[in-house]
């Protein structure tokens, strides 16, 4: 067995570490709990609107997580569920959720897209296509496990 990763993965390991230490700092400076930022951040990634089961898929997030961030969120007034099938719900912003998630989540990725912005279109192609394939790499490797 071993436990010793390579300095490539030390380094790739500590910059995801710094990259969740720089959200989790925006969360805090906005008022927010990482994982409401995290409900919030992706239901503006889709509109004002999400299916509970693509929240927790998209997010990364435990199913428990997220049903904790959202009902706090749902008594806070920022957002309800409504049914979107026999067996699926729609997270939907209310409309002071709306405006919180404008302040809170579209403020980052407004950030976000500011940073990607002042790259060069190939360095962002690259770096998401070499993402994407570490992705695709490590799901088949994780089907052997």
């Amino acid at each position: 067995m071993n436990c010793n990763p390579s300095l490539i993965m030390k380094r790739y390991n500590h910059l995801i570490g710094e990259i969740d230490a720089a959200y989790h700092e925006m969360s805090l400076k906005l008022g927010l709990s990482d994982s409401a930022m995290i409900v919030l951040y992706t239901i503006c990634d889709n509109g004002t609107s999400c299916l509970l089961q693509d929240i927790c898929r998209r997010s990364g997030l435990s199913k428990q997580t997220v049903n904790s961030a959202i009902r706090k969120l749902e008594s806070d007034g920022i957002l309800y569920l409504e049914s979107a099938g026999q067996k699926s719900k729609n997270v939907c912003l209310t409309k002071a959720g709306i405006h919180l998630a404008g302040q809170t989540a579209g403020r980052v990725i407004q950030i976000e897209n500011e940073i990607f912005a002042s790259w060069p279109q190939e360095d962002v192609q690259n770096y998401l296509g070499l993402t994407e394939a570490f992705l695709r790499a490590l799901q088949e490797k994780a089907k052997d496990l």
